[in-house]
């Protein structure tokens, strides 16, 4: 049985009065230069590529992080500000945000991060294979390694695939099974990548 009221999935672009073309940047509310320099610079390795007060809020820093592919993070800091260990997000706040990595290096990574105190999970999304830690903010931070090299122009329509397929199994989630059928019913070859097993998770719901 279907429910009509489900919004529709598919890879369809809809009619409005925007059609964005892609993600320009996201801009968090950080803590101070130094802790955030710290994470986003030296543990995940952003250029930090510009650095100007805040037009809007002049008391404010604000710092330009280069995520790798063309797209950018940026804070909002100040050095009132004390890093935190925990951040319980409300509605309409960021739950976490997600960066993609280097498939082959998930355990490299997953090591490089506990070195410098910082926590780690590690999940297997079914779509994806995923590490979760926490920013200096509190604020949950995903690492993605992708487990087929899907073109980022067919990502939407691989996922929009594997979800119908996840329906027509009756399953509760999206597996690797649905993604390896999705490639196949739209006719990609793309190479499937052994990362290694993990649980599904609940904890974060990436």
């Amino acid at each position: 049985m279907t429910d009509d009221s489900a919004p529709r999935v598919d890879a369809e672009r809809t009619e409005s009065p925007v059609g964005v073309q892609g993600t320009d940047h996201i801009t968090i509310e950080g803590t101070n230069v130094a802790d955030t320099v710290e994470f986003y610079r030296d543990i995940l390795g952003m250029p930090l590529v510009l650095r100007q007060p805040n037009l809007d809020r002049t008391e404010l820093t604000h710092l330009y992080f280069d995520t790798g592919d063309g797209r950018l993070l940026t804070a909002f800091v100040s050095e009132e500000r004390e890093s935190v260990d925990e951040t319980d997000p409300d509605q309409g706040d960021v739950h976490h945000v997600a960066f993609r990595i280097d498939w082959e290096r998930v355990a490299e990574i997953a090591a490089g991060l506990e070195d410098a105190g910082y926590p780690v999970s590690e999940y297997d999304r079914g779509a994806f294979h995923a590490l979760y830690t926490e920013d200096n903010n509190g604020l949950t931070i995903e690492l993605v390694a992708d487990k087929f090299a899907i073109p980022d122009d067919r990502r939407g329509e691989v996922l929009a695939r594997a979800h119908a397929n996840r329906v027509d199994d009756g399953a509760e989630f999206v597996t690797t099974r649905h993604m390896r059928a999705a490639l196949d019913d739209l006719g990609i070859d793309a190479e499937e990548r052994e990362i290694g097993a993990a649980p599904a998770g609940r904890e974060y719901g990436g």
